[in-house]
């Protein structure tokens, strides 16, 4: 029992398998099948999904002393401070700061801890260059507060010697190609460069001779060599700044005050050599001394006029120096100013420039005043929003990489959520978004109207559009907002299935993307397994929403020409068993007679159409009018003489109410023709005997 128990269950087992088998095997046929039918179609199965990682156990947190919850204590990693009867949580600066490690190398185009510390080496430059001349004319350097001076200048010297032990030698640069990050590469690198050399000339020690000649300013004039750190930090900041021209207009005016700065020291050191007061044109050493020098030299610099003529051939000599430099620093100046601003307005002058050669054109042509005033609106806000009037020609100069990388940012989170485009390759969508082109569309402009050839997709940037529909065509369907696709349907859509089904208005000013169905075309020659895809996906959205009005109950669309009314049920049944049983009976017979009379009909009035209509045994045939002489086509010959085949007498003519009659030599069938009150009508019966149908049947 035991033995054949094991052994049923093992062919259950058998079974099952093979019937799992079979059953696999069917489903590879159909997908074998359909993928002979349609070649377009691809694998349905997904990737494999990786299993994921188990996850680490996890410890039991320690339960909380008796008495004490676990929120009134702070975290042992939480650093508190009590202040003012309450707990802040702070991280200390302490050990912060010596949990840093400096970087071992820097790269100084974007690195902004470079950028910053460049600031400190300009402040220390900006403090040599500006207060050493003062102190070398103006009588501001005293015993009294000479450490003040000594401190702060040492302050800097020690900022000059930090830039070039610990950030210039950890700068990266560019060899071959390559960028270099070696730090016996980089030390060579500065060593070997001119900005060592001068940094080495501004740290002069020429301090040492202090003990000789006492603290003269003018031995530090060397740390004013420094200058192309300052340079450098202007290149960095530009890069960093959105409105740089602003940065470049207050250089441009500090160029200005530091060449008057310069020119009132030296106004001050020439009156003390002549000795102040002693005539007309020297400082009379009355007031603020350094305003009084600086308010004479803007007024020499800049020509104004006013001032006292120079006595001696020191004055005279100083004072023509004095003008010569001033026209030619302040047309330098004026010059520098100039294309700062012009710079900073290039758009807008090319803006203005366009704008007053299309309203040339359009005077030009007489345009009305409607077209007019809507072309000046889309320059207006197209500037006013993008401050460009094509996106474009400012990416055109850009590599393509880089052009890449501003749409990937731009459009790729809009771009990823199109249905038609979810699953392609991820290289073909980067592909598109270099392709998208930006169009501003103005208040109640059509995107696009029903029944329209559509050959782009339009991508909803900023703004607002409406859908119309119902009928009229004006009611508002939906609203699509910003992050909105549509039109995407007919970039596939092919043998008709691309044209627009309903209007799009802007409602409001909107900004657009557009993607051409031929950039779509170009793109997709290099990616045919998303092209299937694509194409697949296009066929099911265009049968979902291509839905008949009949399946909803509603009214079809008008037949030009209506549908022929179908044979009865009841008759097509009757017509069916006579052919089955061979021709026998009544209703084979009367198939026959009416096949006759037809034929006979034909050469007593001419070939035409006839309508028959068969209500039980009687029929009603109705027959057009005999067509023109030369119409007519020739008779057919007489069909061979059935054994039942009816003689029938021919009339010319017949009277209202006249009958013909006609019966088989059997006298079996009997046929009968009336004619009525219309010409085109008659009535012909068909009777059948009953002895015949008793044998039939």
């Amino acid at each position: 029992e035991h033995v054949g128990s094991a052994t049923s269950l093992s062919s259950a087992i058998i079974n099952t398998r093979l019937q799992e088998l079979v059953k696999l095997f069917k489903e590879r046929t159909e997908k074998v099948k359909e993928k002979l039918i349609d070649p377009d179609v691809t694998s349905d199965e997904e990737s494999p999904l990786a299993s994921p990682g188990k996850p680490a156990p996890v410890a039991a947190p320690e339960p909380p002393p008796e008495g004490e919850l676990e929120g009134d204590k702070p975290s042992r990693d939480d650093h508190c401070c009590e202040m003012l009867c309450c707990i802040f949580k702070c991280q200390p600066w302490l050990d912060r700061l010596k949990n840093y490690q400096f970087p071992s190398s820097i790269d100084p185009l974007t690195n902004l801890m470079y950028v910053l510390w460049l600031f400190f080496v300009v402040m220390a430059w900006n403090w040599n260059c500006w207060l050493i001349p003062v102190r070398w004319a103006f009588p501001y350097q005293t015993p009294a507060n000479i450490h003040c001076w000594l401190l702060v200048d040492y302050l800097c010297d020690l900022i000059y010697l930090l830039d070039i032990l610990v950030f210039q030698t950890r700068l990266q640069f560019i060899q071959g190609g390559d960028i270099i990050t070696d730090k016996k590469a980089m030390k060579e690198n500065y060593l070997r460069s001119r900005r060592f050399k001068m940094d080495v000339v501004c740290l002069l020690p020429l301090d040492f001779f202090y003990f000789k000649v006492g603290v003269n300013p003018l031995l530090r004039f060397p740390r004013c060599l420094k200058y192309m750190a300052f340079f450098e930090f202007n290149n960095r900041l530009e890069a960093l700044l959105t409105k740089a021209y602003i940065y470049r207009v207050i250089r441009t005016t500090a160029y200005l005050l530091y060449s008057l700065h310069i020119n009132s020291c030296l106004y001050y050191w020439a009156s003390a050599y002549e000795g102040l007061g002693s005539t007309t044109w020297v400082y009379d050493g009355e007031g603020n001394s350094y305003i009084r020098c600086y308010y004479w030299a803007v007024k020499t610099l800049i020509t104004i006029g006013g001032l006292p003529d120079p006595k001696t051939l020191f004055e005279i000599v100083f004072q023509l120096l004095n003008y010569f430099t001033g026209i030619f620093a302040f047309s330098v100046m004026i010059g520098q100013m100039r294309d700062v601003v012009g710079a900073a307005t290039a758009g807008q002058t090319y803006y203005r420039s366009c704008m007053d050669s299309t309203i040339k054109y359009m005077n030009f042509y007489k345009i009305p005043k409607t077209v007019q005033n809507r072309v000046k609106t889309w320059y207006e806000y197209t500037w006013r929003s993008q401050g460009m009037l094509d996106e474009s020609e400012l990416l055109v100069q850009l590599p393509d990489k880089m052009r890449l990388d501003i749409a990937i940012d731009v459009n790729y989170n809009i771009m990823s959520k199109v249905a038609l485009f979810q699953g392609c390759d991820r290289q073909m969508i980067f592909d598109m978004l270099k392709r998208l082109r930006s169009v501003v569309y103005l208040p109640n402009d059509y995107v696009c109207k029903k029944g329209e050839i559509g050959r782009e997709m339009y991508i909803i940037q900023a703004g607002q559009v409406q859908v119309l529909g119902g009928p009229d065509g004006k009611s508002v369907l939906v609203t699509l907002k910003a992050g909105s696709v549509f039109g995407e349907i007919s970039l596939l859509a092919a043998g008709g299935g691309n044209r627009r089904t309903a209007n799009v208005v802007a409602h409001g000013f909107a900004n657009l993307f557009i993607l051409e169905k031929k950039d779509l075309n170009e793109i997709l020659v290099h990616y045919p397994e998303s092209q299937k895809l694509l194409r697949r996906k296009a066929k099911k959205m265009l049968k979902s929403n291509s839905k008949p009005k009949d399946e909803k109950g509603g009214p079809g669309d008008p037949l030009i020409i209506p549908s022929k009314t179908g044979t009865p049920k009841l008759f097509k049944a009757a017509l069916a068993a006579t052919g089955r049983m061979g021709g026998k009976g009544p209703l084979a017979q009367l198939r026959w007679r009416l096949k006759e009379l037809k034929e006979m009909q034909a050469v007593q009035v001419g070939v035409g159409r006839m309508t028959v209509r068969l209500c039980s045994t009687r029929c009603q045939v109705s027959s057009p009018p005999p067509p023109a002489p030369e119409s007519l086509s020739p008779s057919p010959p007489k069909s061979p003489v059935h054994q039942r085949s009816p003689v029938t007498s021919h009339k010319a003519q017949s009277h209202l109410g006249q009958e013909i009659s006609s019966e088989s030599s059997d006298h079996i069938v009997t046929i009968r023709v009336i004619s009525t009150a219309q010409e085109d009508e008659e009535i012909l019966t068909a009777e059948i005997s009953e002895k015949e149908e008793k044998e039939d049947k």
